[in-house]
């Protein structure tokens, strides 16, 4: 029964490819490479890039898995309206560095670099958990390519005091205890944690994910570590320019209502906070028909002048 996942992979990629996505792999500089899936519309034939003629919508993933396995249930409902751009993290997928950096904003840069490589101008930003975090530097760090936000079940930055308060509720000592898991009992918790009701899975399907969802062990314990920060060091909430639209499960157990709350207070009026019911930390999956209403209500407002 083994290698599920395997035979899984390329079934999603195909479909992607079916909903107008190519896979590119691209050289941001020697030593590190992005994997970004992309429109094909975008792609001559001697394989130049040009810029999309569609509003620009990048999806940012999530921790627990790489790009397309976070976003293909939102990949097949936007490719109609939207330039869908659906890139890999370093260390997932096949997107991998030389360097030692670690920090979001690293990623933050990676991505960014990358876009400009595939001459996408703007874009309005969706990210979920790990992929939000990444997306609030990016958004600070490049405010004219980032004109609007849509982020679920994640922080502006990751505090000590955030990470503390977490780790008291969920029985943790570290991030790497919930995300890194090493048996079928801890991916089974990182399910139950993440989802407001896990879906039943087989033994040999949660086997075949711990086999095929974590590689890269040494690289990603390091991206969790550099991912914690001082919260005298912490980001000013008051520096977004952008619209920001904040998309919640009602039951996630990570990042719980009242911070997301919070959160939308002290980032101000150009922040609107939405929830969606029977919904955990992994909205996009497990609510996917409610979470792409709402997505693409938003889309449609924000983009209106792209």
């Amino acid at each position: 029964m083994g290698n599920t996942i395997v035979l899984l992979t390329p079934l999603l990629h195909g479909l992607v490819k079916l909903a107008g996505l190519t896979p590119q792999t691209i050289e941001i500089e020697p030593g590190t490479l992005m994997n970004i899936w992309v429109p094909k519309e975008t792609v001559t034939k001697n394989d130049q890039n040009i810029p999309p003629t569609k509003p620009a919508v990048l999806l940012l993933h999530s921790f627990a898995m790489d790009g397309i396995f976070t976003w293909f249930l939102q990949v097949f409902a936007l490719t109609r309206e939207y330039a869908v751009y659906v890139p890999d993290f370093l260390f997932f997928g096949g997107s991998i560095t030389d360097r030692n950096e670690r920090s979001a904003s690293f990623q933050a840069e990676f991505v960014a670099k990358g876009l400009g490589k595939l001459k996408v101008e703007k874009v309005t930003l969706v990210g979920l958990s790990y992929g939000g975090m990444v997306g609030f530097k990016m958004a600070k760090m490049y405010p004219k390519l980032v004109k609007s936000m849509v982020v679920s079940g994640t922080v502006v930055e990751l505090t000590e005091s955030i990470s503390l308060e977490s780790y008291r509720r969920l029985g943790l000592t570290t991030w790497s205890d919930l995300l890194m898991p090493k048996t079928v009992e801890g991916l089974k918790m990182m399910f139950s944690i993440g989802f407001h009701k896990v879906p039943w899975l087989p033994d040999f399907i949660y086997r075949d994910l711990l086999e095929t969802m974590f590689s890269n062990r040494k690289e990603r314990n390091e991206l969790l570590e550099a991912l914690v920060v001082a919260d005298e060091d912490a980001t000013s909430y008051t520096s977004y320019p952008q619209e920001i639209h904040m998309v919640w499960g009602d039951d996630d157990k990570i990042f719980d209502l009242d911070l997301a709350m919070t959160m939308k207070t002290r980032l101000g009026d150009k922040t609107a906070l939405e929830r969606i019911k029977d919904a955990g930390h992994l909205v996009p999956l497990e609510q996917p028909f409610k979470y792409n209403k709402r997505l693409k209500c938003i889309l449609e407002s924000v983009t209106k002048d792209q």
